[in-house]
């Protein structure tokens, strides 16, 4: 540690920050994967696409109440729901943002061969239609359990389907707006470099209802990769946000220039078992490995606190969650469990990173312990979620957070993830994954961020990082 500080002040000496003006630099550990909302499930993209880029028919307050966005109003009648659009929306070429949009992208997430990942969500919406240019009706099959707004409509941001419409929906990923996006956010598009950044510039249209113009002129999302260099990027003034590692928020806090925000996240972690193979195709391999790993270990001894620990995928503190029987540590029946598969059961464990894995290494060990033979191989994130997400879930195992919503609607797409159906009830859902242990739960994550204090407006809560960017703006003076 003070060898790491001495290099980090050495950094410091020049602090760039001053020199950047209005521009915010907003550090990410790997590329945004896509900025099509209908083709990524990466957490720091959505945020982009629902806060910078795209607008939702609605988006969350603080509370988690659904509040009006590109949807002024909305109002169900049996199984129909209706959303009366505003009308002074436009996207950045200037044309109209209107109820043909919201159509186009609820009708391409609802159709299968596009691959929306929260697909499920809408399989209870039987049609959608334009009843005018501002107002459109979406059809339920059987009107809702509950008459709050499903979670999904303020997830998915809607898209410009005159740019889209005349690409097959089979082909989305190899269109032409995924690498030069015309929104209708706050932010506008302005450059993409591969693994390098993103630039996004201040809308000077954005309507005043909806929070008006950002303050902050330009928004950078810069892609760093390894924890160390973000550090020291951090220290140095040349990143003004970047997410820090727990062992390290007691450093950055005796920064005087810096800040440390954490923040509750729906976001579990989990060991990912694929059960459609072998060892983890048999209940009693997926037992042994929930009664061998130590999750208070891991809270205290790798996350320093910053993290609670998990007995299912949904945390207490979340609306929702339903109470299921606890794992604990068993090491005993853990290793008889293992005995009882006859050869030592292998797999390779998938993570992603290109560091010290030390979460990986702390699993392995616990899993070699009753009698596991694990290989650790770490991937970039995009080659990670093409095994672990794509069609074909090539992987035995994996090590991953699963990005929440609170809808709970993240619960059914762990059937197809990990091989076992899982209903569309959250309660049963829980239910159903506590009996059958497709996923070994670690913890429930908290957002750490460092935060240079000349931005300032920044409020980090459950919604992520993203949620207030309009309000940020550049501290004045020293």
């Amino acid at each position: 540690m003070l060898y790491l500080a001495a290099v980090l002040l050495l950094n410091a000496c020049g602090d760039e920050s001053p020199r950047r003006g209005a521009t915010v630099l907003f550090a990410s550990g790997a590329d945004l994967q896509s900025i099509n909302p209908l083709l990524t499930v990466h957490p720091l993209a959505r945020q982009v696409q629902r806060y910078v880029l795209l607008t939702t028919l609605a988006r969350y307050d603080s509370a988690l109440t659904a509040r009006p966005y590109l949807a002024r109003a909305w109002s169900f009648s049996g199984p129909a729901l209706t959303f009366r659009l505003r009308t002074d929306v436009r996207w950045h070429d200037g044309s109209p943002t209107s109820a043909r949009d919201v159509v186009w992208t609820l009708d391409a997430a609802r159709d299968p061969v596009t691959g929306y990942p929260r697909f499920n969500d809408l399989r209870a919406v039987s049609a959608v239609r334009a009843l005018n240019d501002s107002t459109v009706e979406v059809r339920f099959t059987t009107p809702p359990a509950h008459s709050g707004l499903p979670d999904v409509f303020t997830d998915l941001a809607i898209l410009p389907a005159h740019l889209l419409d005349s690409v097959p929906r089979g082909r989305l990923r190899e269109a032409a707006w995924n690498a030069t996006p015309v929104g209708n956010g706050p932010f506008r598009f302005v450059l993409h470099e591969p693994n390098r950044r993103w630039v996004f510039a201040r809308n000077p249209d954005f309507p005043a209802d909806l929070g008006g113009p950002p303050q902050i002129e330009r928004f950078i999302v810069v892609v760093v990769d390894e924890p160390m260099i973000k550090l020291s990027a951090l220290v140095a003034g040349e990143l003004d946000f970047a997410g820090i590692s727990p062992q390290h928020a007691r450093f950055v806090r005796r920064d005087t220039a810096l800040a440390v925000r954490d923040y509750p996240l729906i976001f579990p972690y989990g060991l990912v078992l694929n059960t459609r193979r072998p060892p983890f195709n048999d209940p009693r391999a997926r037992l042994a490995a929930a009664l061998a790993i130590d999750r208070q270990e891991i809270v205290d001894g790798y996350l320093f606190g910053f993290a609670a620990v998990a007995n299912g995928p949904v945390a207490p503190a979340v609306p929702g969650y339903r109470a299921t029987h606890p794992l604990t540590l068993a090491p005993d029946s853990a290793r008889r469990l293992v005995a009882s598969l006859g050869a030592p059961p292998r797999f390779e464990l998938l993570t992603v990173g290109s560091g010290e894995a030390a979460l990986e290494q702390m699993l392995q060990a616990r899993l070699a312990a009753v009698g596991f033979e694990v290989t650790i191989r770490q991937l970039e994130l995009s080659a990670f979620l093409d095994r672990v997400n794509g069609a074909r879930h090539d992987f035995t195992a994996a090590v991953m957070g699963i990005p929440g919503d609170p809808g709970l609607g993240f619960l059914q797409s762990l059937g197809d993830l990990t091989g076992v159906p899982i209903p569309a009830d959250p309660a049963a859902a829980q239910q159903v994954l506590a009996d059958r242990l497709p996923v070994v739960w670690l913890y429930h994550a908290r957002g750490v961020q460092g935060i240079n204090n000349r931005v300032q407006g920044v409020q980090m809560d459950v919604r992520g990082e993203l949620p207030t960017i309009t309000a940020w703006h550049i501290r004045s003076g020293p």
